[in-house]
């Protein structure tokens, strides 16, 4: 039987005691995002597998950026061990974010295997795929910003105004232009009034 941990439960401790463990660990990582699954497809495998620690997120969606059971496994690897999934899926929120958890494990030298789609990095062929890790990651960076540089062309193309909302109004920047240039009130006292600085209001009303 696993060892009781604190709640919310977030890893079954399979360790009879710390002169058993071993000194390269391996460790499995569990996620269902619906409250009503059940873990226990993923659990019996990764027991199977060898695993002495599991680390839980039950009811979690895999796009959460935050995740109880998955940040302290993070946490607790050691250079040696080897984390163990199911599937990838149960591991990343998105392709880039997977691949940016498999470079950390790489730099970490933390071993990792994905049960069900073959892929072990304690084989000379598994090792492989950490060296495509940085390929892959920084051509997914790539995308996503070219993607992002045309969705902002295609915005300014429609006049959508790109960046920070305006603090200062066209409106209130010509009243703001003609009580200064009238002399009821200076710059940086108006500026302190209107609760920006004197630069800023400058830029609004091209003083």
């Amino acid at each position: 039987m696993p060892k009781p941990c604190a709640t919310p439960c977030t890893h079954y401790d399979y360790t009879v005691n710390e002169s058993q463990a071993p000194s390269a660990r391996r460790l499995g990582y569990v996620r269902v995002s619906d409250q009503e699954q059940t873990e226990a497809l993923q659990h019996d495998a990764l027991i199977q597998a060898g695993c002495h620690l599991i680390y839980r997120d039950h009811g979690i969606s895999g796009t959460k950026t935050t995740r109880d059971g998955l940040d302290r496994l993070l946490q607790d690897l050691h250079p040696g061990d080897t984390l163990i999934v199911w599937k990838l899926d149960r591991l990343g929120r998105s392709t880039l974010h997977l691949l940016q958890l498999l470079a950390e494990l790489q730099e970490r030298s933390v071993d990792f295997i994905a049960l069900t789609q073959g892929i072990d990095t304690t084989t000379a062929i598994g090792r492989m795929l950490y060296g495509q890790l940085a390929v892959f990651a920084e051509f997914e960076r790539e995308q996503i910003s070219d993607r992002t540089r045309a969705g902002m062309a295609a915005a300014r193309a429609r006049g959508v105004r790109i960046g920070r909302p305006r603090i200062i109004s066209t409106r209130q920047a010509r009243r703001y232009a003609t009580q200064i240039a009238n002399g009821d009130t200076t710059l940086s006292a108006l500026a302190a009034r209107i609760g920006v600085s004197p630069q800023t209001l400058a830029r609004a009303i091209r003083v």
